[in-house]
């Protein structure tokens, strides 16, 4: 099996290919909505760019925020498991409803935001791939408001066998694919998107603008390892010198002699003296 250098699920490729084809989009974003692609009279991608002070940080967010018939969409990938990421998604959710309601609005006004994150790991401890979350009553599980909404689809959950007839499967899919051989096999089962998706995917890793992309990202996280590293070690070496300093102090309240103390805890003997 060839495995593929870059995935649907590479943030950067992510953004760049489906910004860069919006139709395709439309209809990921039809499919994951459960609307029909006819429905869809409003679509705007409101953070088309990816800023280039961004690709230094080795955590930014490479979302996609979209207003889609007047509601709030923001479309992530997510691929590891930080421990977190439900208070994640609530935060961004909050900051994104929170920020949408201009002064001397009333709060009715508020558009409906919901975060769809498609995700390669497990979240829930249930064998459906695909969650959603609204806020309901405890008991009488009745709805508050349809106005706060969160779909996760965990992609370790997907079926082995999918039909070419059923577009959501279709697209996590893509998403899930880590080798040639499944995108090739995506392919063989004719449908035109998924060649569409297929072909925009390689016109992306060949440019000369998300090489560059990638690697800024991969000198990013360097960098992040490095300094990460660094720290440690300086952690390291500051208590290894606290202890030495602590077993100096003992040794010179005991009447030890210099040299041996110098011997001991690898001080100088101007450093025994000054403690002394």
């Amino acid at each position: 099996m060839s495995k593929l250098q870059y995935t649907f699920k590479t943030d950067t490729l992510f953004k760049m290919l489906f910004v860069q084809n919006q139709d395709l989009l439309r209809k990921l974003v039809a499919v994951l909505l459960r609307i029909p692609l006819e429905s869809i009279q409003e679509f705007v991608v409101r953070n088309p760019e990816i800023a280039p002070e961004m690709l230094g940080e080795k955590f930014c967010r490479l979302d996609i925020n979209m207003i889609v018939n007047n509601q709030r969409i923001d479309l992530e990938v997510q691929v590891a498991n930080e421990g977190d990421y439900p208070e994640r998604v609530m935060y961004y959710w909050a900051r994104e409803f929170s920020s949408s309601l201009a002064a001397g609005q009333s709060y009715s006004t508020l558009p409906r935001t919901i975060v769809i994150s498609i995700i390669d790991f497990n979240l829930f401890s249930c064998a459906e791939f695909y969650s959603f979350f609204q806020p309901l009553e405890a008991t009488r599980h009745t709805l508050l408001s349809d106005k706060m909404g969160f779909q996760f689809f965990e992609l370790t959950k997907l079926p082995d066998d999918i039909s070419e007839k059923d577009s959501l499967l279709l697209w996590l899919s893509l998403f899930k694919a880590n080798t040639e051989e499944d995108l090739e096999k995506i392919r063989a089962m004719e449908v035109p998107e998924m060649e569409q998706a297929i072909n925009a995917y390689y016109t992306i890793t060949a440019s000369p603008e998300f090489r560059e992309i990638e690697r800024l990202r991969a000198k990013a996280k360097h960098d992040e390892a490095q300094a990460l590293h660094h720290a440690k070690q300086e952690g390291r070496q500051e208590g290894i010198s606290e202890r030495n300093i602590a077993f100096a102090k003992t040794m010179i309240a005991d009447g030890e002699p210099i040299e041996k103390i110098v011997r001991y805890t690898g001080l100088t003997k101007k450093e025994i003296e000054e403690l002394a």
